[in-house]
């Protein structure tokens, strides 16, 4: 069966454009030309990708991929971000919404399908086994995909689900921005380091034991301190 993308663009040529190239290379695609029609299409059918346009009409790209990630239906599904803004205080926004990957206006259409089936390669990475963890508060459940923090839920995007979940798994060792990116994004993940930053500057907000306990290494990476350092 064909994997089911959502493009949220409201550019007719734009829409054209991605349905002719998706179609062709296999893939079955819907178009929303709006964001409220993106979101209701995405919650009553499963797609696997959306590709989410960050400039819309009404209710722009960012509080969209916010309110995709903020419910269950949705909060797994993968989103790039199609942006016509290349600074990269956007691109960094897009990524903290949850957005897993970006796109910048004008792009080829090959690059769209270069990174679309990055995405699902990286998504279709063997699983390691899963194991609950408990740390400060915080107790992981991989097998459910359920996080908690003092006893309250917790919601998480995917990719800071998977970062916490190898922090934890991974306590006491110096770990480089570039395994991050590699076990959490992949190898041809088209990012850069700054992206881990700010997942670890997510999961510190919503996490207060990480504040201290998740430490920046100098010119190395980040460390989780083997056990809960007080505040």
């Amino acid at each position: 069966m064909p994997k089911k993308i959502l493009v949220i663009e409201d550019e007719k040529d734009i829409q054209d454009l991605l349905q002719l190239y998706l179609k062709r290379d296999g893939y079955d695609v819907h178009i929303a030309k709006d964001g409220e029609t993106g979101q209701r299409k995405a919650t009553q059918e499963r797609y696997d990708l959306i590709l989410l346009d960050l400039m819309l009409p009404q209710t722009d790209g960012l509080e969209i991929c916010r309110n995709l990630r903020s419910r269950p239906q949705t909060a797994d599904i993968p989103i790039i971000m199609i942006t016509a803004k290349a600074e990269e205080s956007d691109r960094i926004v897009g990524l903290e919404m949850g957005a897993d990957d970006y796109i910048t206006k004008p792009f080829s259409p090959r690059e769209v399908l270069a990174r679309v089936k990055a995405l699902f390669r990286r998504m279709e990475k063997p699983k390691l086994k899963e194991v609950r963890h408990e740390y400060g508060g915080i107790a992981l459940d991989p097998s459910k995909h359920e996080v908690t923090y003092k006893g309250k839920s917790h919601s998480l995007t995917s990719k800071e689900f998977k970062l916490l979940e190898f922090f934890l798994g991974n306590k006491g060792r110096v770990l480089s921005r570039d395994v991050l990116l590699n076990e959490i994004w992949g190898y041809d993940y088209f990012g850069t380091t700054r992206t881990v930053d700010v997942h670890v500057a997510h999961l510190r907000q919503k996490f207060q034991v990480l504040n201290k306990s998740l430490v920046a290494i100098k010119g190395l990476g980040y460390k989780l301190h083997e056990e809960p350092v007080k505040s």
